[in-house]
């Protein structure tokens, strides 16, 4: 088992905050939550066969009529009316959203612009690899299972590598030890610079 030193760094690089808190399940609640909810709807849409979209309007249905009959009877009984809040996008976190989606365009279009202008055949081999790799995984299995593939690991390796930190990264210490002298074996090509007149 890891020491306390060890627990807080894996907390920490989880971001430290309740986000680390329900991956490392020191949020049991909320973890069995996430856990118990994302396998409820794994079932309702892949294995019974329910269409997301049906669902969403089935339950904005229901909660419409909801408040619309809550609303119907208290005008009738003197009742107050159903606490609904006020419905606003605040504007900083519009701004913040728009600020974050820029960053994220602004670098996929540096890798683009590395690949076309530069012409990085590296960057052009990851960009490809990555893209089949995705495409790949895509043919084998529904993004809804892959997302809750993803739900599952998410919440089972931070928490295993927490408790056996120590081992884990002795295992991967010698394994990258291995890579490195095998790939220092493996001749590399020289490289010829090219003189442009």
């Amino acid at each position: 088992m890891g020491d306390s030193a060890s627990s807080s760094s894996v907390h920490q690089s989880l971001g430290g905050g309740s986000v680390a808190d329900l991956l490392l399940w020191r949020n049991g609640s909320g973890a069995v939550i996430l856990l118990v909810s994302s396998t409820v709807f794994w079932f309702l849409f892949e294995r019974a066969g329910y269409n997301l979209l049906s669902f969403v309007s089935n339950v904005l249905l229901l909660l419409v009529a909801i408040l619309f009959l809550w609303a119907k009877s208290a005008s009738l009984l003197n009742r107050p009316l159903p606490p609904v809040p006020n419905m606003e996008v605040p504007e900083e976190f519009a701004i913040k959203a728009a600020d974050d989606i820029r960053v994220l365009i602004n670098h996929v279009l540096s890798i683009a612009s590395d690949i076309t202008i530069a012409r990085n055949p590296i960057r052009l081999l990851q960009v490809s690899f990555v893209l089949w790799a995705i495409s790949y995984v895509g043919t084998l299995i529904n993004s809804l299972t892959l997302v809750y593939i993803v739900i599952l690991v998410s919440l089972s390796v931070p928490l295993v590598y927490e408790q056996y930190q120590d081992h884990i990264d002795d295992k991967l210490n010698s394994t990258s030890k291995v890579i490195r002298n095998i790939s220092r074996k493996i001749p590399m090509p020289v490289s010829k610079e090219k003189k442009y007149q």
